[in-house]
């Protein structure tokens, strides 16, 4: 009975034995798998080409991986709000204050900008070919003609909202008629130049979206250069004290590593045909 019962014991402490070693490697599995988060952004990063050129460069540096979720900026950041993201990579600087001040976000930091630019057909049958957009949006007004809208309040719908509004609309959708033909899409940026392509309308474009953009048929850029084109991104790792289960250390990783030397270079170097699309100015 003796012999039987050692036996006995030490079967079960093999067993245990074997848990915990188990119990251990899932541990370990389950860490790995976790080194990943979840980043909200706008349209514009991800159709550009930028991320698939800067986040390959990130896991490589890190070892966690980022899944991004591509949406108009407002989207993003409520979806930030919700805790179904861990960082938020988007370019509406007022709306990004806003974010931080309301305790979603921690301190909000650029990284980097390029511009708007006003695209339309070739032709330009209303005349807005120029550098002042909202004088532009004044001519197309009066003189009338398609123009596409985002219409999904990203960070290029809420510049052109704020142009319109510049140029004495406040509502270009309620102004619309026999002049101004107004369409808003509620879709990303590619989607709303491949609508003004098909149909020779006008739309608010960033530029990094438009260089990657192939489908131009006979549209152009037919104003930039107005400093009111300017187009600020930020990075904002999502609160804790609001959302306990982001992954706060990782995020927070990215948020460095974006406005570190290594991640603005990295920026800086992503191109198209020779011409830089995004310019790093995290410092």
């Amino acid at each position: 009975m003796g012999f039987e019962l050692k036996l006995s014991q030490e079967g079960k402490l093999r067993r245990l034995f074997c848990a915990l070693l188990l119990s251990s490697s899932l541990i370990q599995v389950s860490e790995a798998q976790e080194r990943s988060i979840v980043m909200a952004s706008t349209t514009s990063t991800e159709q550009s080409g930028l991320f698939a050129h800067l986040l390959p460069a990130f896991k490589r540096a890190s070892g966690i991986e980022v899944r991004v979720v591509a949406q108009g900026t407002g989207q993003a950041l409520d979806m930030a709000r919700r805790g179904d993201a861990d960082v938020v990579f988007v370019h509406d600087q007022a709306a990004e204050e806003k974010f931080v001040a309301e305790g979603f976000g921690l301190a909000r930091r650029p990284v980097m900008f390029n511009d708007f630019v006003l695209i339309g057909p070739s032709a330009d049958p209303a005349k807005l070919r120029g550098r002042d957009v909202v004088l532009a949006l004044t001519k197309l007004r009066e003189a009338g003609g398609v123009f596409i809208s985002r219409g999904d309040r990203s960070g290029t719908h809420g510049a052109e909202l704020r142009f319109w509004k510049q140029a004495g609309v406040d509502d270009p959708a309620a102004k619309a008629g026999a002049k101004l033909d107004y369409r808003a899409c509620g879709c990303g940026m590619g989607q709303a130049l491949n609508m003004a392509a098909s149909s020779e309308a006008y739309t608010l474009s960033d530029r990094g979206t438009w260089l990657s953009f192939k489908n131009r048929a006979q549209l152009a850029v037919l104003v930039e250069g107005d400093k009111r084109l300017f187009n600020q991104y930020g990075v904002m790792v999502v609160n804790p004290a609001k959302h306990p289960h982001t992954k706060t250390a990782l995020a927070q990783a990215f948020s460095d590593w974006v406005v570190s030397p290594e991640g603005q270079a990295s920026i800086a170097a992503y191109k198209i045909g020779g011409e830089q699309l995004f310019f790093p100015n995290a410092n």
